[in-house]
């Protein structure tokens, strides 16, 4: 199936005479005829359901079709994106290890890494995204487990060279991790550029929609943790909970996922509800018509604020003049997503004043679904940063993360114009 096609019907196949739209499986728990039943399923011997914290049959039924979409052999869903990135590392990081991250990554995944998990004793190293290959190799230690990045870095809109990345990373024994939440598989699916597992905040386009917090990680199914068994020993040893189960060798490429869901999972309790899973499911439908008209509306109005004299300077990929261009046509070559930056030629409070003056577009935290908004990221989701990690983060003080929706695109340039000439009044 294409992807298109793959957005309404991958995961899920009804039977005769059952529903055609995936349903809500609104229970906590599951009956079973038989103690030896429920004790196999809890010893991991048999598949099935027993409990919601650890996994629900709507959950994976919309976890198979993002899986289906990024290309990979398995996902699971979870509470938030920031809960899909830490288990994503902490499923194969453990204390006295360590991770390289790009530094122009979500400010509140900065935090986690830098200082919460610095917290759990391990370790985070920041590299720029246009760090040389050479210079990158120079980065890693024997304790390292994973390295990590943004496809489309938020908010500062510059594009993930992933291939160079994975390159290194597999030559040193690690996976790559890719949060693909801007670009969505719609636009890029990393794991064909070499990226093993790929994190979502499923909030943001999937949903598309502003009405459930979700997160969703995929595994490829590619990387090899036998091979690697030294540095992986959660994955590659007894583990003493489930009576020495050794993942690797009794799920194979499943390996990684089962370990998230049957130790993380429930450990954590991290649960996506089966009713957010659904209405995500149901963005899921259109996430590929919306994409495209997200990304033509994004064009329009990064050339509209390119040629604006009250403005200093736009960062859209999709533009030509944009130093990622190039990047961009080789990763998404359809277009990257709806989200931009820019600049204006004011001081803080005349840019201030220009957000408070629109009128369509709505200063929110949120980003990237149907309607347009924006938000200062010094300000808001990246203020508890130095100003030297937002120096080394790309994150200007200028910076206005625009969020381009659905609207038709001359009402959102008429809102920028509007609002630009209250600012000067």
């Amino acid at each position: 199936m294409k992807t298109e096609t793959k957005c309404l019907h991958a995961g899920y196949e009804p039977k005769n005479g059952e529903p055609r739209e995936v349903p809500i499986y609104q229970s906590t728990t599951f009956k079973y005829d038989s103690s030896l039943q429920m004790g196999r399923l809890f010893d991991l011997e048999d598949s099935g359901y027993f409990y919601s914290r650890l996994q629900n049959p709507t959950n994976d039924i919309v976890a198979s079709k993002i899986a289906a979409l990024e290309g990979g052999i398995a996902a699971m869903l979870t509470s938030s994106g920031q809960a899909a990135n830490f288990f994503a590392v902490f499923n194969i990081c453990e204390a006295g290890d360590h991770l390289i991250a790009s530094s122009a990554i979500y400010g509140g995944t900065y935090n986690l890494f830098g200082v919460t998990m610095k917290k759990m004793g391990i370790d985070c190293t920041f590299v720029d995204p246009e760090i040389s290959a050479e210079d990158l190799q120079k980065e890693f230690k024997p304790n390292t487990k994973c390295v990590f990045g943004e496809t489309i870095t938020n908010p500062t809109v510059r594009i993930f060279d992933i291939e160079k990345f994975a390159k290194v990373a597999h030559a040193n024994g690690v996976p790559l991790i890719i949060d693909n939440t801007f670009a969505t598989p719609i636009m890029c699916q990393p794991i064909q550029w070499g990226a093993d597992i790929v994190t979502h905040s499923t909030t943001k386009y999937m949903d598309g929609h502003a009405s459930c917090v979700g997160g969703a990680i995929v595994d490829s199914g590619n990387f090899n943790w036998l091979e690697h068994a030294d540095k992986y020993p959660g994955l590659t040893t007894p583990d003493e909970s489930y009576h020495g189960i050794v993942y690797a060798e009794k799920f194979g490429k499943l390996a990684y996922i089962t370990k998230a869901t049957s130790q993380l999972m429930r450990d954590l309790g991290s649960i996506q509800a089966p009713q957010n899973a659904y209405y995500l499911n149901l963005g899921l439908e259109s996430l590929a018509v919306r994409m495209k008209a997200h990304c033509a509306n994004a064009l329009a109005v990064a050339k509209y604020l390119e040629a604006n004299e009250d403005v200093a300077w736009v960062k859209y990929a999709d533009l030509e003049s944009d130093p990622h261009h190039e990047l961009a046509k080789k990763y998404c070559p359809n277009g990257t997503c709806g989200v931009l930056s820019f600049g204006l030629k004011a001081d803080r409070d005349q840019t201030e004043k220009f957000m408070d003056s629109l009128k369509l577009a709505s200063i929110v935290t949120h980003v990237a679904d149907a309607k347009t908004c924006l938000l200062h990221p010094a300000s808001h989701t990246h203020r508890q940063m130095s100003e030297e990690q937002l120096k080394e983060a790309g994150v200007a003080p200028d910076l206005i993360r625009f969020s381009v929706g659905l609207e038709d695109a001359q009402d959102i340039i008429d809102d920028l114009q509007q609002a630009l000439d209250a600012m000067k009044a």
